[in-house]
């Protein structure tokens, strides 16, 4: 599994419930959809290299 970094983020609280929620619904953790989230974007963008790292 490819090493992880950590940062701080600082979101509306209404945003946040929302993602809560969110991922509730999908049975990942907050942290999961986030990720999942922004992956999506990046995809979505055109900005988002695939490694072998994130392969794995």
């Amino acid at each position: 599994m490819a090493a992880k970094k950590a940062f701080v983020i600082r979101i509306d609280p209404q945003i946040l419930e929302s993602i809560e929620k969110w991922a509730a619904d999908e049975f990942r953790s907050t942290n999961g959809q986030l990720e999942w989230i922004i992956t999506n974007a990046l995809k979505n963008a055109g900005r988002y290299k695939q490694t072998k790292a994130n392969d794995e």
